[in-house]
């Protein structure tokens, strides 16, 4: 008598409830990684998508120091762009508000308000982590 010891199953399980999910709209079962439901017409939102999303309020809030907000939500090159910028802005700034007494200084509050509501409005470019494919043999 021959025995061979193995923690691989010797078919395929066939899906479980475990391995679906009920459609939000009409509760038809699918699978877990749907886009769609064949019997209604619910399509997943980029919303519902369970990935590493960066939030819009704390890249405004980076954006005190122009750029930073763009580099939190993955947009480096973007940042560094608006970093630099930041530069001859405040030269400007620093000029204007010699020719009028202090009140050029201003000026700099446009700049920071344009690099937050850009970091705002960007699309996120975090990479979502790969799924974890399991134990393989």
């Amino acid at each position: 008598m021959k025995l061979e010891y193995t923690d691989a199953p010797a078919a395929p399980p066939e899906p479980t409830t475990g391995d679906k999910m009920p459609c939000p709209y009409c509760g038809h079962l699918l699978p877990k990684d749907a886009d769609r439901c064949d019997q209604c017409d619910w399509v997943r939102g980029a919303s519902q998508i369970a990935e590493a999303k960066a939030s819009d309020a704390v890249a405004v809030m980076f954006s005190l120091v122009p750029g930073l907000g763009h580099i939190y939500k993955g947009h480096i090159l973007a940042g560094i762009l608006w970093m630099i910028g930041a530069i001859p802005v405040g030269i400007f700034v620093l000029l204007a508000a010699f020719a009028s007494a202090g009140w050029g200084l201003g000026l700099f509050v446009f700049y920071l308000a344009a690099a937050m509501l850009h970091a705002y409005g960007i699309d996120d470019r975090v990479v979502p982590p790969k799924e974890d494919e399991g134990e393989e043999y």
